[in-house]
């Protein structure tokens, strides 16, 4: 196709408006402009084409016989994309948006603020998989992915959602009177670990510790990950967000902290995303915390 010999596209659109509604005012009305912006786009197209498109000899405008021509295949070509379009956003209407994130994310932050999303949004099917492995995201997939990290993720778009550290914590009892001043004076203690994640062992190796756990492991689902280490069941590697409560209150204590400036992030495929994921982005943004806050300790 030829596209530098067509028209302008908005001077197509004010004429198509035009022969569909045979009045300036209502085409205007049709498109959000004036009935003068429409009467000028008519005028330009005409000396585009340097043909009269439009008859004003009478009192009432009229289509030319090279107007009424041009409209039928107007009407046709944008019923065509019109009709496509519908079809696509119906497509993506149908499938529910797919949501992952780990299961600590999922029962420490989403669902306990995801009705208001639900409330907002009625109409939007949502899928939460809940899991601690990283996922794909590919076309029909996963929409969006909410990941620890900092946002360095190749191929992919990212942007922060709750800015907050790794800490590793226990419960006092747990402790005894045991003095701990260094990683490996917390490797005979048991561990607890998400399913599906190695975050223990990502800690020690990055505080350069070489050895091996020697206590018991034990793993399980982020959403009961924090009731075995309050139940002093083990030390745990958690986001400081999500015990920050616990710390206050003297349930947990904070051992030792992981470097600054990482975070949970919004994470999708670069290119335009469908309506529903762009309302839920648009939703988690107004929650957003950027700025991990003073310590209470």
């Amino acid at each position: 196709m030829d596209w530098l010999s067509l028209p302008p596209l908005a001077a197509l659109r004010a004429f198509s408006a035009y022969a569909e509604h045979g009045n300036l005012a209502k085409a205007g009305a049709a498109l959000n402009v004036s009935h003068a912006a429409i009467s000028q786009q008519l005028r330009s197209l005409e000396n585009y084409l340097g043909t009269p498109l439009v008859d004003r000899s009478g009192r009432a405008l009229e289509l030319t016989a090279e107007g009424r021509h041009l409209a039928q295949a107007l009407l046709l070509g944008f019923g065509a994309i019109q009709s496509a379009v519908q079809d696509l956003n119906a497509q993506g209407a149908a499938r529910p948006l797919h949501i992952s994130c780990t299961p600590m994310f999922a029962a420490n932050w989403l669902m306990p603020r995801l009705a208001e999303f639900r409330m907002q949004h009625p109409d939007i099917d949502l899928v939460i998989d809940p899991r601690g492995e990283v996922v794909s995201l590919q076309p029909g997939g996963v929409d969006i992915a909410l990941r620890y990290g900092d946002g360095n993720w190749a191929g992919l778009e990212a942007e922060i959602l709750l800015c907050s550290p790794m800490v590793v914590v226990a419960e006092p009892g747990l402790l005894k009177d045991r003095k701990v001043q260094a990683p490996e004076d917390l490797l005979d203690l048991p561990w607890l670990e998400e399913l599906g994640t190695t975050e223990a062992a990502h800690w020690l190796r990055s505080r350069g510790v070489a050895e091996v756990i020697r206590g018991a492991s034990l793993k399980l689902p982020g959403n009961l990950l924090m009731q075995a280490v309050r139940e002093g069941q083990g030390v745990a590697v958690s986001v400081r967000d999500f015990v920050r409560e616990d710390l206050k209150a003297g349930r947990l204590v904070e051992l030792f902290t992981g470097s600054e400036g990482r975070g949970y992030h919004i994470v999708t495929r670069p290119g335009v995303q469908r309506v529903q994921a762009r309302q839920f982005i648009s939703w988690l943004r107004r929650h957003r915390k950027t700025k991990e806050p003073e310590s209470d300790r």
